[in-house]
C-alpha cells in the first residue's frame, strides 16, 4: 500500500513526519515564466529508483533539463534548477520510490489587466499592526469627543484588504519570510528570503524562486529603487534582492546588492560595505564595496546635505547614512541627544529619501518599482517603545503622502501601503498621574480613560511633546520580563538584560516590573500572528479586497504592471 507523504519542514531543519518531500510546497502559485529551483528530497537512500513526474510527464522531459541527483547525509536529492511553467493551469507533481509517494499541486497564472501601470511604489511599515497605525492617527491627527479630526494619508487610499501573514513553517512569521512573500509570491520559513528550505546546512544552496525585481528587470527593463530606515541588508530590502536561508548573513547580502545593482539604494548598513580593516566595519574581508559601487557608476552619498544636493545625481545613486540602522525620528528630529546620535547628526528623513528616489526613478522610460520601508516601527515595538514606533509610523505616512502626490500627477502608478506582520501592542486607554497615582494604578480604562493631550502647534503632523500630561496606555500581549514605564524614555533602552541562559527585566529601566508571558529565552517583545491592513490606490488597485494571503501582493503587482515572461 502506498504511503502518501505531504512534506512539512520548519526553520533550522526540523522536519515533521516526512520521508519524501517536494519543493516548492503544495499549493504554491507561480507566474507563467517565473523561474524557480525544483527539488525532491527523500530520507534514507531508497532501494527503488526515484520517479518524478508533472501531470504524468517525467520531470526531466517536462522541464527539458537533466536533473542533478546525489546522496548526502542519508538524504537523496533530485534537483533541477531555473525551471518555469510556460502556460497557465493546474499541475500535479508526483514523486515515488517503491511504496513511498509524495504529491503536491501547483497553480500557474498569467494575470491580465485592461490598462496597466507603469510604476509601482510599495511602502512597508515593518510591524505596523492596526493598533500601531491607530496610535499614529491619535498622535498625528488628534481625537475630540470620540471623533478623529482627520485620518492618515495612507487611510485615504481607495482600496483596502486584510492580509494574512503566516509562513509555511510557523503561524507567526518574521520580516524575512513575510517580505519574501511580497517579493516572490511564495511562502518561506522564518529567517529565509526567496527560497524553499532544504535539508542541507548551507544557507545559500536552498531552492530559489525568482523575485519581483529580477522579473521586472528581465521582462520590462524597469528601474529599481530601495529605500529603508534600516541597514540596506536588513530582511525587508534583502527579500527583494537576495536568496538565502539566513537573513543575518549581511556580508553576502551586500554582495548580492552589488550584483543586482538597484538604480537607487538609500538607507543604513555602511559597516557591511567598507573593508574589514576600517573602523566600524563588519565585513570579513578587505573588499571595499563603496569603491566598487563607484566603479559601477554610482554616486555615493553619506549624509542629508549630500543627498539633497541635486548636482550629485548620476545614473545610479547609493546613500549610506549610518553604520547600522538609521536613528528613529524622535531621536533624530526632536530629542537630538548627542549620546544617541553620536557621529550621525545629519541623517535624511524617510520622506526626503522617498522624494529623491522618486525624482531619480521618474526619469526611467520603462517605469520603476520603488520599495520604501519604515523599518523601525518594528524595531521599536520589539523594544517596547511605542512612542518611538509611533513617530516613525507618522514619518511613513508623510512618505505615503509624497507617493500619492506623485501618483496623482503621474496617473500611471500603483501605490500600496502594507505591514509585513503585526505586533501585540494594544491601546488599553490612557495614562496620567494628575491625582498622584503611578504605575498600573494610573492606567485609566473605560470612562476614566480621558483623551490624551498631545499637541501639534505648528501643524506638521508630529506632536510637539511626545510625553504629555495625559498619554496613551499601551500594553503588550507578548512580552518578556520588563519594567513598565508609560513615560517617554529620553534615551532608548532594552527592556531586558541577559542573565545566564535567560533574559530578565533590565535593572537599569524604571517602572513597575511585570512577569513575562513568553519564554525566558526571548530577548524582547515578539511578533504577533495577527492579520495586517493593506491600503492601495492607483492603476490596478482594485485587485486588493477582502481577505488575502500575503503572497497575493506579488500577484497584484504583477497584474498591475501586466508582466509577461
Amino acid at each position: 500500500m502506498l504511503r502518501i507523504i505531504f512534506a512539512f519542514c520548519v526553520f533550522g531543519g526540523l522536519c515533521f513526519a516526512w520521508e519524501m518531500r517536494i519543493l516548492p510546497i503544495n499549493q504554491a502559485k507561480f507566474l507563467v515564466g517565473q523561474k524557480f529551483d525544483f527539488l525532491v528530497e527523500m530520507k534514507n537512500a531508497p532501494k527503488n529508483p526515484l520517479a518524478v513526474s508533472i501531470n504524468g510527464v517525467k520531470a526531466e522531459e517536462f522541464f527539458r533539463k537533466t536533473p542533478y541527483i546525489w546522496e548526502e547525509n542519508g538524504i537523496l536529492s533530485y534537483r533541477i534548477n531555473e525551471v518555469s511553467f510556460e502556460k497557465e493551469g493546474e499541475f500535479v507533481i508526483k514523486a515515488q520510490s517503491g511504496q513511498v509517494e509524495s504529491l503536491v499541486h501547483y497553480e500557474v497564472v498569467q494575470p491580465q489587466i485592461s490598462k496597466n501601470a507603469k510604476n509601482v511604489i510599495l511602502l512597508i511599515g515593518d510591524g505596523m499592526s492596526l493598533q500601531a497605525k491607530q496610535m499614529a492617527r491619535i498622535l498625528s491627527k488628534g481625537i475630540v469627543e470620540g471623533k478623529y479630526k482627520d485620518v492618515l494619508a495612507m487611510e485615504n487610499l481607495d482600496r483596502m484588504a486584510l492580509i494574512t501573514t503566516s509562513g509555511y513553517d510557523s503561524l507567526t512569521t518574521d520580516s524575512a519570510n513575510s517580505a519574501s512573500a511580497y517579493a516572490t509570491g511564495h511562502k518561506s520559513v522564518v529567517g529565509a528570503i526567496g527560497i524553499y528550505e532544504n535539508a542541507t546546512k548551507d544557507p545559500f544552496d536552498d531552492p530559489k524562486v525568482e523575485n519581483l525585481t529580477e522579473i521586472l528587470k528581465r521582462s520590462k527593463k524597469m528601474q529599481i529603487g530601495i529605500v529603508t530606515t534600516a541597514s540596506v541588508t536588513d530582511a525587508t530590502p534583502a527579500a527583494f534582492i537576495s536568496h538565502t536561508r539566513q537573513r543575518f548573513n549581511s556580508n553576502r547580502i551586500a554582495l548580492d546588492l552589488l550584483e543586482s545593482a538597484p538604480d537607487v539604494l538609500l538607507g543604513g548598513g555602511l559597516r557591511y560595505f567598507i573593508p574589514k580593516s576600517q573602523a566600524n566595519s563588519r565585513r570579513d574581508d578587505e573588499r571595499n564595496l563603496i569603491q566598487e559601487l563607484k566603479d559601477k557608476g554610482y554616486n555615493v552619498v553619506f549624509n542629508q546635505k549630500e543627498l539633497l544636493s541635486k548636482s550629485k545625481y548620476s545614473d545610479k545613486l547609493a546613500g549610506f547614512f549610518h553604520y547600522g540602522n538609521l536613528n528613529v525620528f524622535l531621536d533624530r528630529e526632536i530629542l537630538k541627544n548627542d549620546k544617541v546620535l553620536k557621529d550621525f547628526d545629519n541623517q535624511p528623513s524617510l520622506v526626503e529619501m522617498t522624494e529623491i528616489a522618486l525624482q531619480k526613478l521618474s526619469q526611467s522610460p520603462n517605469g520603476f518599482f520603488l520599495l520604501v520601508e519604515a523599518a523601525s516601527i518594528d524595531k521599536q515595538l520589539h523594544n517596547m517603545d511605542w512612542q518611538r514606533a509611533t513617530y516613525d509610523t507618522i514619518e511613513l505616512d508623510k512618505a505615503v503622502a509624497k507617493a500619492m502626490e506623485f501618483a496623482k500627477n503621474d496617473k500611471n502608478t500603483l501605490v500600496i501601503v502594507v505591514a509585513d506582520h503585526a505586533h501585540g501592542a494594544s491601546i488599553t486607554g490612557t495614562y496620567h498621574e494628575k491625582d498622584g497615582k503611578t504605575g498600573r494604578e494610573a492606567v485609566r480604562v473605560y470612562g476614566r480613560a480621558v483623551f490624551p493631550t498631545f499637541e501639534d502647534k505648528n501643524g506638521d503632523g508630529y506632536p510637539d511633546n511626545p510625553n504629555p500630561e495625559v498619554t496613551l496606555a499601551v500594553q503588550y500581549a507578548n512580552h518578556p520580563d520588563y519594567k513598565a514605564n508609560y513615560h517617554l524614555r529620553e534615551i532608548p533602552v532594552s527592556p531586558t538584560k541577559r542573565e545566564g541562559h535567560k533574559y530578565i527585566a533590565n535593572p537599569h529601566s524604571n517602572g513597575e516590573e511585570y512577569k513575562g508571558n513568553i519564554p525566558e529565552s526571548e530577548l524582547e517583545e515578539v511578533h504577533a500572528a495577527d492579520d495586517v491592513i493593506l491600503m492601495a490606490d492607483g492603476v490596478g488597485s482594485e485587485y486588493f479586497k477582502g481577505v488575502m494571503d500575503n503572497t497575493e501582493v506579488f500577484f497584484g503587482i504583477i497584474r498591475a504592471l501586466d508582466v509577461e515572461l
